[in-house]
């Protein structure tokens, strides 16, 4: 029973000695380098392009090959969805482009380089899918959405033009409706479908950073002040649609105020921890909020 023990207790010794060991080297792995590494930029570049090429061939095989093909053909939809969907392309751009640009950033790259090869992602990416659009006939290319694209590009490299930080950010929040359940195969049936497809719960916030508008003050550095925006109400996009099958229900924009946390700014020595709250920081934490819609103010106690 000694011996046991004892190798036990040598067994746990080492596996919390590894263990630590591991972490130290994840950590040092995910450190910025401060000059130009160029087998990790090689890792950053070639891993980016795979992934985009890999999505867009996927998305092409499992999605676009399913509807008829047609010549590269423009739509206007910018009065569909009470604009949910272009706001999807603004904070998806602005997603992406966050993430080519801190993937560069660990290679060190030089932030012009960042802004020109990292930030541009989200645009690239979504401007080929757009193509895809064009050449649907289901569909068809949309200028609405390659400005919507760009205005989420234009937001994470305007602000590093001009703070060198990233002030406001574009979150995004989710919860289930009743709009999905009348209308699957537009607004998704399963949850993760939902999250994507249907906009009746979808919010997009402008989430800005107290603390880097007033450095002098003593407001907590991770403390936001967030502005969203939401709609119900819709089942397809139009509204001469809608009306022909929600006839209970009428399209309507919601505006809300609520804080949010910022967890760029939460003080750590471990990169690892950084790495997660860089992720998690694309989504809005939830708090009481204060909700503006059909001439009334509403609180919620978590949204």
């Amino acid at each position: 029973m000694f011996l046991k023990a004892k190798n036990f207790k040598i067994f746990f010794l080492f596996l919390i000695t590894s263990t630590l060991f591991s972490q130290s080297k994840l950590n040092s792995f995910l450190i910025p380098s401060d000059t130009l590494n160029k087998p990790r930029r090689n890792i950053a570049v070639i891993s980016e392009v795979s992934l985009a090429s890999m999505a867009l061939i996927g998305l092409n095989q499992l999605w676009y090959a399913n509807y008829e093909k047609s010549k590269l053909h423009s739509i206007n939809d910018n009065n569909e969805w009470l604009q949910m969907d272009k706001l999807g392309h603004v904070y998806s751009s602005y997603q992406l482009g966050r993430i080519g640009a801190e993937a560069l950033n660990w290679s060190g790259v030089s932030q012009k380089d960042q802004l020109i090869y990292g930030a541009t992602l989200g645009f690239g990416f979504l401007t080929t899918v757009e193509v895809f659009d064009g050449f649907s006939k289901e569909w068809g290319f949309s200028w609405g959405d390659v400005m919507a694209n760009a205005a989420g590009t234009g937001l994470y490299i305007g602000q590093e033009l001009l703070w060198k930080e990233q002030r406001i950010s574009l979150k995004f929040s989710f919860h289930q409706t009743s709009y999905a359940m009348q209308r699957p195969d537009k607004l998704g049936k399963s949850f993760q479908e939902q999250v994507l497809k249907d906009y009746n719960g979808q919010t997009y916030w402008l989430s800005a950073n107290l603390h880097g508008f007033f450095k002098d003050s003593s407001i907590p550095k991770w403390l936001n002040l967030a502005f969203g925006y939401g709609a119900e109400g819709m089942l397809t996009g139009r509204k001469d649609i809608d009306n022909q099958l929600l006839t209970n229900n009428k399209r309507y924009r919601q505006f809300y105020i609520s804080f949010d946390v910022n967890l760029d700014n939460i003080e750590t020595n471990s990169h690892f921890l950084r790495t997660i709250f860089s992720v998690i920081n694309s989504i809005k934490v939830p708090f009481p909020s204060l909700e503006f819609s059909r001439n009334k103010c509403v609180f919620r106690l978590l949204y």
